[in-house]
């Protein structure tokens, strides 16, 4: 079985650009050519979108292979498919790599054992529940990617599928 998603540079330096293409070219097992833009939120750095296709599981291997560079701001998406939820990772030098699981709408999926465990925290006052929450929904990776998702003039435009 197979799905498909998207690969987000949101920021690269210069040097690191083929790296990050080589390790992408690595887990899908053919040559990749990015088309890379100038980031205007980090100058001095680069974007790139990337439509992948492949098995299941394609996104965390993806993400694996992308974080461990420090200077690197990403995130890959995969759809859901009849036997798999759809995933996201996003990844942020300051805060390391967010995982969740999305349906088929898109939205955050958040296990119940998670929640459990985030109202027992906040009941014992080691935190406070909407902070938790905001984690659990991945809102200071949204956060702090939001101005590198917008790449300014020149981005390239992506078209949704129609779903009939």
């Amino acid at each position: 079985m197979t799905t498909r998603g998207v690969l987000y540079v949101h920021s690269a330096p210069r040097a690191l650009c083929p790296h990050v293409e080589w390790a992408v070219a690595g887990v899908l097992g053919t040559r990749v050519s990015l088309d890379w833009i100038r980031q205007p939120a980090a100058p001095g750095t680069w974007r790139s979108e990337f439509s992948w296709q492949g098995e299941i599981g394609t996104a965390s291997k993806l993400a694996s292979a992308l974080r461990g560079w420090h200077l690197l701001r990403f995130e890959v998406t995969a759809e859901p498919c009849p036997t798999a939820e759809g995933e996201r990772y996003s990844c942020t030098p300051d805060l390391g790599i967010f995982h969740a699981v999305t349906g088929i709408h898109g939205d955050i999926l958040i296990p119940e054992d998670r929640l459990r465990a985030a109202l027992v925290r906040s009941q014992h006052g080691e935190t406070d529940l909407e902070a938790e929450l905001a984690k659990l929904l991945g809102k200071p990776w949204d956060d702090e990617l939001e101005p590198f998702r917008y790449a300014g003039e020149g981005a390239p435009v992506r078209w949704l599928h129609q779903v009939v």
